[in-house]
This record gives C-alpha cells, structure tokens and sequence, in this order.
C-alpha cells in the first residue's frame, strides 16, 4: 500500500522530551483524539447497522439494495477518517479506487453493492477502531489532566473542603498538602505526568493510525489490479497508435509508390501498344523498378517495426544486429542461461528487443554519449525466472518517465515503462543531471497467462 509520507514511524525528529508537551503536533494529536471520539458512537452504530441491515435483509431483495447502499457508505466514513489522519496526524493515506457501477446485471449489480471491500473495511474500522478511541481520549486526558492538576495543585488545592485529620488538625486535599514539602512532591509528579503525556497518547495514537492504514487504504492486490489495468490500458493505446503509424505509412508512403508504378507500368505499355519511343518506355519501366525497390525497402522497414527479423533466431542474435546498426557504439553482454533452458516467451522476446532498442535510440538522439552498455541476465528456472535489463551510458543524463498529462501523449520512457508493467515487469531509472544513466528492467522469463 502507497503511502505518501511515514504511516507508522517514529516520533518527529523535532520534538523533544523537554519541548514535547508545547509541541503542536502533541496537541493537534489531541485534537484528533477528540474529534474520532465525538464520531465513534455514530461510526460504531453506523457499522453495527451495516451488519445488521445485510444479515436481516439477507432472504430480501428490496431490502438488499438498502444493505447494499449502506455498504458503499462506509466509503464516505472511510474518506472522512483519512482526512482527519492527514490533516492532524500528517500521514496520507492513498484512497482506494472509486466505486464504479458498471452495467453487469441485476444479481451482478447487488453483489458488487453488497460485497465491497473498500466498504467493508471501512465498517470493520469503525467497529474495531471504537475501543481504540476511547481508551485512547481517556488514558491521554487522565495524564493531561492529573499532570496539570499536580502541577498546579499548590494554588487550587485552597479551595477544597476541609477536613480533620486524627490528631485534630484540620487540612484541605489531603494530608500530604498540608506542608510545602507535601505541595512540591505534588508538584514534581505533574511536571513528570505532564512530560509524560505526549508519548503515552503517541502510542495509542499510534494504534489508530496503524487501524486507519491498514483498514482504509487500498490493499496490495488492488493497486496491483489498478496497476495492471492502468498498463493494459497504456499498452492498448501504444498498440492503436502503433497500427494507426503503421496504417498511415502504408497509405502515405508504399501505397502512394505502388500506384505511381501502377501509373508508370500503364504508360510503358501504352508506349510499347502504339509502337512509340522505346527509350521513353524504358525510361518509364526504369522509374518503376526504382520505385519498386524502395517500395521494397519501406515493406521491409514496416516489418522490421513489427516484429524484426533477427529475433526470429534468438534475443541474442538480435541484439548483435541491432548493436551493428546503432549510430553509436553499443557494447552487447548476453548473459548464455537467458537461452540456454530454450526462448523466452515470444512476448518477452519482442518487449525486451524494443525496449533497449528504444533506449538505444533515445541515448543516441538525446544523452550526448560517447556509448552504450547492454547487460542482459537470467535470474532463477523456469515460470518463476526473471530477464534482468540494464541499459549504461555515459551521457549527460537528466533522464526521467513523465507521467501521461491528459493529452494523449507520453513521453517515449514512460510508454516503456508501461509496455515493461503490462507482462509485471519493473522498469526503474537512474539519470542524475550530468550522468550516467542506468536503466533497469525486469522481466519474466515467461508471459503470464491472460486471465478473464
């Protein structure tokens, strides 16, 4: 689960022992602790009725819906609990993904309402977070409290109703009061209770916080889940993009050439028909044959973008080929267990080839480099081995995956990075300004099964 500053962690660095019951983060703690008091009986009686409501209304149909509604309510409780630790307790807890009704049925429909876990989870916090909370107000209040009181018992303490003692004296708050030494000993143990305070309520807020996180942010599963699909979404735009490159190469370029020798064929046969100039049809049928062979060459390129040739002996024959052809020099290690237990998986194959091929390209148009180094290794046997990428050149770095911005348009890294995720892969990247850089990508030996 992402978190984007310290969940559970230790105490800031900038509170002290001394300077810990003046601290605003003590106290902005405190006022977290009365606020989710103030909310958990209602956050408790909310999660009782989600139990209840679903149990009862279980042999029901109408009453479902009901159930059902209150469920995702519990995202709202949620939402309103991850405010509050973000805003008083300085931790961010990352939101699961929206809830989403979807068109899938009647019965379908009901089963989403009723079984959301984001819902869920949120009831069970507030059911299991009530105690938490109360013992948490009451404990930190008690040390508040009997700390401020002691310390200043030495004024209030005149105030209280005499009383006698044994010997007949009489004596207000007991008889240790009584003397100055009584009131100082008093005094020091408020002063001790006071500094106290702040680290006692720190580790039952702690409790809550720890509740919060691990009831209220997205579990592993679901990022991987949202993960995945945001990269089959990127690797379904990359491929659209891809056809539509390779569909508008085709209609602009080859097709445009062979209807110009269609064009320049028809002219020859006309000349040599009507026994015309034999040099302007030679002429003529010379221009198609050169247009022909580069019609050829631009086929032959379009494939190579496809699916190159070389890989159809193998990545590390590829990647001879490919470090042949490169406008700088490119150093190629191919570790031999990456074939040696037979191909990877096509798919792998074909990611891997045109990852480092674009890596290649981007170093060679924008790092300056005088070169580039290619390792590629093989980690463990078998489904649960791993191809380990490393790209190294010596340029002047400042590399970085920009994120999509709504445009449609992504930088060339972070298409990568999306292609390398959509089979769970990594893809990490280390260009401090001025170089070098390191591109590092993981992938399986074999493409997981397509799943749904």
């Amino acid at each position: 689960m992402a978190l984007n500053r310290q969940a559970v962690g230790t105490v800031q660095s900038d509170v002290r022992f001394l300077n810990a019951p003046f601290a605003s983060r003590t106290w902005r703690q405190y006022g977290f602790l009365w606020l989710v008091l103030l909310l958990a009986p209602f956050a408790l009686a909310y999660g009782i009725l989600s139990v209840a409501l679903t149990v009862g209304t279980a042999v029901t149909v109408v009453g479902l819906f009901v159930a059902g509604g209150v469920v995702l309510g519990g995202r709202g409780w949620g939402a309103t609990y991850r405010g509050l630790v973000r805003n008083l307790l300085d931790v961010d807890i990352t939101p699961p993904a929206p809830y989403v009704r979807r068109r899938l049925g009647f019965w379908r429909t009901l089963g989403s309402m009723i079984g959301d876990p984001v819902g869920w989870r949120a009831v069970l916090f507030m059911i299991v977070s009530f105690p938490a909370t109360v013992v948490s107000f009451l404990v930190s209040t008690v040390f508040l409290c009997t700390g401020l009181g002691g310390l200043t018992f030495w004024y209030w303490h005149r105030f209280l109703p005499l009383e006698q003692a044994s010997d007949g004296t009489w004596y207000r708050g007991g008889e240790l009061a009584g003397t100055a030494l009584g009131q100082l000993v008093i005094a020091l143990g408020g002063l001790v209770l006071l500094f106290l305070w702040p680290w006692v309520q720190w580790l039952f807020v702690a409790l809550i916080r720890v509740l919060a996180v691990a009831l209220l942010s997205p579990t592993r599963a679901s990022v991987r889940v949202a993960e995945l699909e945001a990269s089959r979404a990127g690797t379904v735009d990359d491929a659209d993009a891809r056809l539509r490159r390779i569909e508008r190469d085709l209609h602009d370029g080859t097709q445009a050439r062979l209807v110009a020798v269609a064009m320049q064929l028809g002219e020859a046969k006309e000349q040599l028909a009507r026994q015309g100039d034999p040099r302007e049809a030679a002429q003529l049928l010379d221009t198609a044959h050169t247009s022909t062979k580069e019609a050829l060459v631009e086929l032959r390129e379009l494939a190579r973008g496809i699916h190159p040739p070389a890989l159809d002996d193998g990545l590390a024959v590829a990647l001879a080929t490919l470090a042949a052809r490169a406008p700088l020099p490119v150093t190629v290690e191919v570790d031999p267990r990456v074939e040696a237990s037979g191909r990877l998986a096509p798919a792998i194959e074909s990611i891997a080839y045109f990852t480092i091929a674009e890596l290649v390209t981007n170093t060679a148009k924008h790092a300056r480099a005088s070169g580039v180094r290619v390792l590629v290794e093989r980690f463990g046997t078998g489904a649960a081995g791993a191809v380990g990428i490393q790209v190294h050149d010596d340029g002047r770095g400042g590399a970085s995956v920009v994120p999509p911005d709504g445009s449609g348009l992504r930088s060339g890294l972070a298409g990568l990075a999306e292609r390398v995720r959509s089979v769970d892969g990594t893809f990490e990247v280390s260009s401090p300004v001025g170089g070098p850089t390191l591109v590092a990508v993981t992938l399986p030996a074999q493409a997981a099964p397509r799943r749904g």
